[in-house]
């Protein structure tokens, strides 16, 4: 789109239209903001000094009278670096992520959610100082860091709310901690901590990677709990306060008597989730005491955790019933602990009996691309996103002095 008459179109309006493709040549950035040539070599010039932007190979000559091939712009995703990192109730993962989202260092473990966040977040501090080490890069190129949280998230101050599965992280002051682990364990200092829902980071990630051109998207994500995802016209849908997405806490009929972690009686989560299947199996003599050994219950084909997997993907599934509906998205990915043949077989099952036949003629119903790095992969756009969005370019640029 022309940005006729836009004479204050920025040095970041320039980026965002390099960055997306809509504009690679300073002929094309002339023509898309309405700019003389010189002011667009001068913004393209602080964008330049800053080292985000860089020349590649000549594009077509468009002249039938032939001449020099225009010289194309990229952005320069090798210039600083990404942290971001995925909580899981007992387990996480974390990275280092170029600009472009490629993993360059990577590494999980057990992390508890319940030792609380003061301990949790001093722990990622650590593993992320032997990430940057392991990448080959100082603190200094480090940009910004992401963080992937099972629970709710107020997204204005990246503070968990009520989250269920989180004990003594309500209200917490992560980004905060966050960045005081960086300084201390990596030297970073004035990082900027973003924080999301893990399925909403999921969703974003997969998106982006696999069904860019998808504008209504929904993921399920089940493992100890259940929450959904929602991406419409490339952004994520947050609700209100983040709540969003938080199906795992709808009542369904089978679970009147099922108490669930968030003290209600009747949730999703507490008949459907991995959780609820590890419960079961216990209770049956199988050793199980999470959705991740439920996970490698289904991989080695154990009968009893098939049948439960597949009754739990009906009951999640008829929920998906009403999201379909009202949502009517293209794509809707399963992922997570139960992600898998049974369970997606469930969900189909009821899903299709139950949603409209409009709301499911144009819908695929799949599983996750990305598997466990998703949440990364998410964390790292939502990083990159914020902080190369056209008025927090001129921001940085400032601070930088060019």
């Amino acid at each position: 789109m022309r940005m006729t008459g836009r004479v204050q179109a920025s040095a970041g309006d320039l980026l965002e239209l390099v960055r997306s493709r809509r504009a690679v040549t300073r002929g094309a950035l002339q023509q898309a903001t309405g700019l003389s040539r010189a002011t667009v070599g001068q913004r393209l010039d602080r964008l330049f000094r800053a080292g985000w932007l860089r020349e590649g190979a000549g594009g077509p000559v468009d002249s039938p009278l032939g001449g020099r091939p225009s010289i194309t712009l990229e952005f320069d995703d090798g210039h600083a670096v990404v942290l971001a990192a995925d909580l899981d109730t007992r387990h996480a993962r974390a990275a280092v992520l170029s600009l472009s989202g490629e993993i360059l260092a990577e590494h999980s473990g057990i992390l508890v959610v319940e030792d609380g966040p003061d301990a949790v977040l001093g722990e990622l501090g650590r593993w992320f100082a032997e990430l940057l080490v392991k990448s080959g890069h100082g603190s200094e190129a480090v940009c910004g860091a992401g963080l992937a949280v099972p629970g709710p998230v107020d997204s204005e101050t990246g503070r968990v709310v009520q989250p269920p599965i989180m004990p003594g992280w309500d209200g917490y002051d992560i980004r905060g901690r966050l960045a005081r682990a960086l300084t201390e364990h990596t030297g970073a200092t004035g990082v900027p901590v973003l924080v999301d829902n893990d399925a909403n980071l999921m969703a974003y990630g997969e998106q982006r990677a696999g069904h860019p051109d998808c504008s209504a998207f929904v993921l399920v994500k089940v493992s100890t709990g259940i929450g959904a995802g929602v991406v419409v016209d490339g952004s994520v849908f947050r609700g209100t306060d983040g709540g969003a997405g938080d199906i795992g806490h709808i009542r369904v009929p089978e679970g009147a008597e099922a108490l669930c972690r968030c003290g209600s009686y009747g949730c999703l989560a507490a008949v459907a989730s991995g959780g609820a299947v590890a419960r079961r199996l216990a209770e049956a003599g199988v050793p199980a005491a999470s959705g991740s050994d439920v996970r490698d219950l289904l991989a080695s084909g154990h009968p009893e955790a098939v049948g439960l997997a597949r009754e739990a993907g009906r009951r999640v599934g008829e929920v998906l019933a009403t999201v379909v509906t009202l949502l009517n998205p293209g794509v809707l990915m399963i992922a997570g602990d139960l992600a898998g043949t049974p369970f997606l077989t469930g969900v189909r099952e009821l899903l299709y009996q139950r949603a409209l036949p409009r709301s499911t003629a144009r819908l695929e119903v799949v599983t996750a691309r990305l598997g466990e790095r998703a949440a990364l992969v998410g964390a790292g756009a939502m990083v990159v996103e914020h902080l190369y969005a056209p008025e927090r370019v001129e921001e940085r640029l400032r601070a930088l002095g060019v």
